[in-house]
């Protein structure tokens, strides 16, 4: 399995940054909707209707798979031979960031769950504020895996 792993590196890193790619940019759009569904839209309303719509497409269709690929791929390049030392502590903090980074995208499926049933209670200015958390756990991850700390 190792020698499989080891020839397929170089397609097993570039799918798993495709699939960071996709999910951090659903990390980063989804609670900026949430800004404009709770500033814009009126319960019942079509605007309200259309932002449900967009929410659960993007969480479904694109986070979900994505958050799933990068995970597969981020675990296959973990265990490829001589990629990461486990002696260090970056693959520690890289690994932290991706469990918050996890959370985080279940803390978005929560409130989508409450725009959906109309028990939304956070502001537009809260979600502002929540929508620097995958950027400050972004530079953590890239830091770890760049620098090395």
């Amino acid at each position: 399995m190792s020698d499989i792993l080891a020839v397929s590196y170089p397609w097993i890193k570039a799918f798993h940054i495709m699939a960071v790619i996709s999910w951090m940019a659903g990390l980063f759009y989804l609670p900026r909707l949430f800004v404009y569904h709770v500033e814009q839209a009126e319960k019942g309303d079509q605007l309200d209707q259309t932002f449900k719509i967009m929410e659960q497409k993007l969480l479904k269709v694109i986070m979900g798979p994505a958050m799933g690929a990068t995970w597969v791929f981020g675990l296959l390049l973990a265990f490829t031979p001589g990629i990461v030392d486990w002696g260090a502590v970056w693959p520690y903090t890289k690994l932290l960031g991706v469990i918050c980074m996890t959370g985080f995208h279940h803390w978005l499926m929560a409130r989508q769950k409450g725009f959906e049933s109309g028990e939304n209670t956070l502001t537009g200015r809260q979600y502002r504020m929540m929508n620097e958390v995958p950027t400050v756990l972004m530079a953590l991850i890239v830091l770890s895996v760049v620098v090395k700390f």
